[in-house]
């Protein structure tokens, strides 16, 4: 039931966002969906589950908007190292919003939230920095790639604009501008705005001339 799958998580999310999640009853988000608590189970099989499915939910869509912000800074003229300043903006704007993804990005999690399900591979959001890293760049370079400004597993078109940069020199540009702005979700109190301008600064520099 996709339907009821998002509905519930989705009353979840509104659930975690009144109250810590040690409080929240499955009882009454089921109620809250409008479904049998029998289908909540159903669904999601335990509180556990049903937590860390709405973890990978607001992680996943985080990931995507840091590639929609990569793609329409494109669409507006922007360079590569202004469309990672997009995503950059998108990280830290986000984290400020939305609980959940500032605990994911940070792994400071407490009883005020729902804990990640953490597979064996890797690949749940809430794991270490270096692999969100490594998401973000996938996500910022695809937004880069439906903009139609790279490629599909090809190289940059020259040009001014992207200074002969190739797709490899693209990732490693990325990557190293989106750790910046992740080490100022971990400490906020260097401020929000000043990172953008240095991961423009970082992108710029690694790209060739």
């Amino acid at each position: 039931m996709p339907a009821a799958r998002e509905t519930l998580l989705d009353a979840a999310h509104v659930a975690v966002r009144a109250r810590p999640w040690t409080a929240v009853r499955m009882v009454d988000v089921a109620a809250a969906a409008g479904v049998s608590r029998q289908t909540l189970y159903n669904e999601f099989g335990s509180k556990e589950g049903l937590g860390a499915a709405l973890v990978d939910r607001l992680l996943d869509d985080f990931l995507d908007g840091a590639g929609r912000a990569v793609a329409e800074a494109c669409r507006s003229g922007a360079d590569p190292a202004a469309c990672c300043a997009a995503a950059a903006h998108w990280i830290l704007r986000t984290a400020r919003a939305e609980p959940i993804v500032r605990a994911a990005l940070t792994d400071c999690w407490g009883a005020r939230m729902p804990l990640p399900a953490r597979p064996a591979s890797g690949r749940g959001p809430g794991g270490e920095p270096g692999g969100l890293a490594t998401l973000l760049r996938s996500r910022a370079l695809a937004g880069l790639e439906r903009s139609g400004r790279v490629p599909v597993g090809g190289p940059a078109p020259g040009g001014p604009a992207w200074r002969g940069a190739g797709r490899q020199e693209l990732e490693r540009a990325y990557e190293a501008g989106l750790r910046i702005a992740l080490s100022y979700v971990v400490a906020p109190e260097r401020g929000d705005e000043e990172p953008c301008g240095r991961v423009d600064e970082v992108v710029r520099a690694l790209l060739p001339g």
